[in-house]
């Protein structure tokens, strides 16, 4: 099943696209929301495969709030203004919906989100369901115990060889028998990133970026390394004000 997020201001075009994920079978509504703003709540705490976001939104329009994603899911825009269609493809979007449409058009947009879906996953083995619960928590399991972690509450992850210490806003940090590798896997791109070869960090958890040291508070700051340099930048790019 792709996992879908549906975004829209207006509330019929939003009950009209959430009726039209629930038709199709391959598809599976995650959440709703009627802002940018909302929906960056929710990702927060849930990962989505795909995202069909309206674009003229007060506050965010859908498509800065795209540009502004570490790393963007399958997006299809819908929207009442063609002269859109080719601001939609600069953010590679998979589709582009105008409004009004209808379900053969939907249809068509999702099919090319299900083509694309299968590409981004035919080279990689087939897993299990991801960790991550409902609630946006996962189960570490550390020394003779399993812990429930909430993901938000992970300020960064630090690699040790064979271990990870996982570092918590609040908490003591958990050790766990676990590769960098597959952590990275675990937690929503949209909200974490690999900085280093030894460390993975809650993007809204950085309150500042000196050189190529990040900063989460006075005691906390981290490097970033040649590697992921290049990728960082971009984010940084895409959300700061000004140039």
């Amino acid at each position: 099943m792709i996992k879908v997020l549906a975004i829209d201001d207006e509330p019929l075009a939003l009950r009209q696209l959430v009726t039209y994920i629930n038709k199709v079978p391959f598809l599976s509504l995650t959440g709703q929301c009627h802002s940018a703003l909302e929906a960056r709540q929710i990702l927060e705490h849930d990962v989505v495969d795909a995202i069909f976001c309206d674009i003229n939104m007060p506050d965010l329009s859908g498509m800065d709030f795209v540009r502004q994603l570490a790393a963007p899911p399958l997006i299809v825009f819908t929207t009442a203004y063609s002269e859109y269609a080719v601001e939609g493809y600069k953010v590679n979007a998979v589709d582009y919906l105008l409004k009004p449409f209808g379900m053969n058009d939907f249809l068509r947009a999702a099919m090319k989100v299900q083509e694309q879906h299968n590409l981004r996953h035919q080279n990689t083995p087939r897993q299990q369901s991801s960790p991550v619960q409902a609630d946006g928590t996962i189960f570490v399991k550390t020394d003779y115990r399993v812990v429930r972690i909430a993901i938000a509450d992970i300020r960064y992850v630090e690699g040790m060889s064979e271990y990870l210490k996982i570092h918590l806003a609040g908490q003591k940090p958990v050790i766990t028998l676990l590769s960098m590798k597959k952590m990275e896997e675990y937690l929503p791109s949209t909200l974490f990133m690999r900085i280093h070869r030894s460390y993975i960090v809650n993007l809204r958890k950085i309150q500042e970026v000196n050189k190529n040291r990040v900063i989460l508070d006075a005691d906390t700051s981290l490097p970033v390394g040649d590697l992921y340099k290049d990728q960082f930048n971009e984010y940084l790019e895409r959300n700061f004000l000004g140039k």
